[in-house]
Formats: C-alpha cells, sequence, structure tokens
C-alpha cells in the first residue's frame, strides 16, 4: 500500500481534512495551494475514487476514510519509532496524543479514573471525543479517533474488539413525580409521563418500555433534552420526568430517598466493548490494558 500511495500526497490529503481547506492545509505544510490540489488529484487518480468533497470545511468521502485512517495510523508508527530511536526529544514531538472516543455515562463515572492510572513516563495526553456509545465507532471509521467505548462488538475494518462488561442503568423518577404522573399501571403511565433523554439519538428509555411493552411501545414525546450525564441525574432528582440514569449515580440517590426505584427487578444492562486500530502501538497497548482493569472493576460482567 506505501507504494502504491505517495506518503506526500496521503499527509497532505490528511493536512486538508484537519485544517479544513486547501489554504489553511498549504499554510500548514509551506507550499502553495495549487501544489495541494495537484497532490490531492493526483492521489484520486491513483486511487480511482473521489476522497474529498469540497465542502467548507472540507469532508472526507468513505474512500477518503480509508486514506485517512491509514495516514494516521503511518503518523502513529513513525512516532513510536521515532521515539524508541531516541529521537523523540530531538524532533520535539512531545508527549504522545491518544484520541479516544467515549460515551458521557462513563466519562462520568469510571472512565476518567482509568485513565489516571495510565504511567506517565514517558506523558500521554488524551484527546476525549465525547459520543453516544451506539455512535463511537463512527469515529473510528473516519480515523478520528484512535480507540473509542462502543456498545458494538464488530469491529470497525482494520480495528479489534474486546468486551469490557456490561452498564448497568436504573429506571427511576423523584418521588413527587411518581405521585403526579405514576398512580395506575408502570408501563402505561410512563408511556405518557414527561421523560428525560440525552438528546435526540438516545434511545434508551425507548428500549426499557419496549422490554416492558412489546416492539411498538415508545416513550412519551414531551421529552426534556439534557445532554450531560450529571446534568441528566440532576434533572430526574428534580421532577423533571423519569429516566434511566447510571446505577452508581442513582443508587446513592434511591438509599437517600431522593429518587424513587420504579421497577427494581427491570434494570437494563448495555455491553461495553473496547475497540481500537490494530497497530502495534505500546502507549496504545498500555492504555487498552488499564482501561479494560478498570471496567472489570466498575462494570457487571458479560454473561
Amino acid at each position: 500500500m506505501i507504494d502504491e500511495l505517495p506518503l506526500d500526497q496521503v499527509r497532505t490529503l490528511l493536512a486538508v481534512v484537519d485544517e479544513g481547506t486547501f489554504d489553511a492545509a498549504a499554510a500548514a505544510l509551506h507550499v502553495t495551494p495549487s501544489a495541494i490540489s495537484q497532490r490531492v488529484k493526483a492521489l484520486e487518480q491513483r486511487t480511482g475514487r473521489v476522497l474529498l468533497m469540497r465542502s467548507k470545511p472540507v469532508r472526507a468521502t468513505e474512500s477518503g476514510q480509508v486514506v485517512i485512517r491509514f495516514a494516521r495510523q503511518l503518523a502513529r508508527l513513525e512516532r513510536d519509532a521515532r521515539a524508541e530511536l531516541g529521537m523523540g526529544a530531538a524532533q520535539g514531538l512531545g508527549p504522545v496524543r491518544l484520541p479516544i472516543a467515549v460515551n458521557a455515562d462513563s466519562l462520568a463515572t469510571w472512565f476518567l479514573p482509568a485513565l489516571a492510572r495510565v504511567p506517565q513516563d514517558p506523558p500521554v495526553c488524551f484527546e476525549l471525543h465525547r459520543e453516544d456509545e451506539s455512535h463511537t465507532t463512527a469515529l473510528l471509521r473516519e480515523g478520528q479517533v484512535m480507540a473509542a467505548v462502543t456498545s458494538s462488538p464488530d469491529p470497525v475494518a482494520g480495528c479489534t474488539a474486546r468486551a469490557l462488561g456490561l452498564a448497568r442503568y436504573l429506571p427511576v423518577a423523584s418521588p413527587a413525580f411518581a405521585e403526579r404522573h405514576l398512580t395506575g399501571a408502570l408501563a402505561r403511565d410512563l408511556r405518557r409521563a414527561p421523560v428525560i433523554v440525552f438528546d435526540r439519538r438516545d434511545d434508551l428509555q425507548d428500549a426499557f418500555l419496549r422490554s416492558l411493552v412489546g416492539p411498538d411501545a415508545a416513550a412519551s414525546p414531551a421529552r426534556h433534552h439534557v445532554p450531560t450525564s450529571e446534568g441528566y441525574c440532576d434533572a430526574v432528582a428534580a421532577g423533571l420526568g423519569w429516566g434511566l440514569v447510571p446505577d452508581s449515580q442513582a443508587e446513592p440517590l434511591v438509599r437517600s430517598g431522593e429518587l424513587l426505584l420504579l421497577a427494581p427487578r427491570r434494570p437494563m444492562d448495555v455491553p461495553l466493548y473496547w475497540q481500537q486500530w490494530k497497530l502495534d502501538s505500546p502507549a496504545l497497548s498500555l492504555v487498552a490494558a488499564v482501561v479494560a482493569g478498570a471496567a472489570a472493576e466498575a462494570l457487571l460482567p458479560v454473561g
């Protein structure tokens, strides 16, 4: 692949995507915009594919994402090789940077303490991308991150996947909310009562109702959107609506009486997986091992 894809053209494509425009990529690479355009066109001719959508900012096509992922992996291998040769300080490379996609609930509960366990010799800097666990693989596919916490067990092309455990969510509401809205059959009332969701892609509350009622069930269209994990829990406790809260956040509030557990025998368990590039990177391997160990302590075992 290296013989067929000239490295200067591959790096140029990556610069265009990262910088957003041909002019900005030219400034970053200290060449003319014409040279940038020629290199991208030459790479597209060589691959026989359109690699960029000429929008503002530019976006990689599906074929372009493959090349971008290759470019980032190549840059990582080059950096690791320089570090092993003792060239890092001389070249001013700075600390290792690891872009990782992770869902908000993991970020708010167990994931940051896990990263704190990663040894910092040599130093590692984390670039965290917050995304729903059902969508983090898209960032892997696009080459934006090297690893992701995801709900998908199917590895993205060029990646490996390993099970982390089950994240448990509890259906809860404030006692005042339950007294006002949940006075009859629970499944019926939950379909009518205001509900709190993370964002418009959050399907967890609907999935909970489907588990109670059937495949056509859905929560009420009266939905409050609260896009942070801590804010979501606070909104449920404040009585804005009912929702599914991570057990580590919900249980102390249930014990104190601030939240009421709506269905004690019906928690929702979401399987989580760690996907990462198939890349022999010491820093990435170390982080993967630390994350897996922390997940084994914080999450429920699969099966």
